[in-house]
């Protein structure tokens, strides 16, 4: 029989997406200019659009939330 692992999580999504991106940025500090530097930006810009929507979809008459700063901007 399959058994299911399951996690309560402590935080919001919008928080660990957040929590991710500044993780991201820390270690796209140390790193120079290349395809892995590229790859991190990317993810950056996604998880804080998932974190924009997250919040946008959270609000109330769906308005449109506070801006995440970008780094690619």
């Amino acid at each position: 029989m399959l058994t299911w692992r399951r996690f309560k999580q402590t935080l919001s999504l919008s928080e660990r997406l957040l929590q991710n991106v500044e993780h991201l940025r820390e270690q796209l500090a140390t790193l120079p200019p290349g395809p892995k530097r590229d790859h991190f930006i990317k993810r950056i810009c996604l998880n804080g659009t998932a974190a924009d929507i997250d919040q946008w979809l959270k609000s109330t008459g769906l308005q449109l939330p506070l801006a995440v700063e970008h780094p690619g901007k």
